[in-house]
């Protein structure tokens, strides 16, 4: 399957990405930036989004890029810093690339972006199967 297919594959099967509103902006082999808008039901007690929103946008651009290079990869690694505090309304883009790939791992680094602000850090390691996506 053409790596920039599966992304959108990927999306289609994701209803949990799906209800974040997340939309795929550009990818290639090896990159992927996706986007969605902060809502009212994804803040927390005060009144900030959730650490889980940013957390999920950028987990999900970097499965998708992980994905590009027509492997099934799963996450086996992942963490985040929280840079700033986000709102509702709050529109966000997260860029994942691919800094590394190995036989079966691959190391990727997401940038969580309001505008130029970067508001979150992410990191990730991959292991990549050997199941082909179709």
């Amino acid at each position: 399957m053409d790596s920039k297919a599966i992304p959108y594959k990927m999306l289609s099967q994701d209803a949990f990405s799906q209800w974040l509103g997340i939309e795929i902006l550009e990818c290639e082999l090896g990159r992927c930036k996706v986007a969605m808008t902060v809502r009212k039901e994804m803040l927390n007690s005060m009144g900030k989004a959730h650490g889980g929103i940013s957390y999920s946008l950028a987990d999900t651009a970097f499965g998708f890029s992980a994905n590009t290079h027509g492997k099934y990869a799963v996450s086996i690694e992942t963490s985040i810093n929280h840079i700033e505090a986000l709102n509702e309304g709050d529109y966000l883009i997260a860029e994942s690339v691919i800094e590394k790939v190995n036989n079966k791992l691959g190391f990727n680094v997401v940038e969580v972006k309001r505008g130029d602000e970067l508001v979150a850090l992410f990191k990730g390691v991959v292991y990549r199967t050997s199941k082909d996506w179709e």
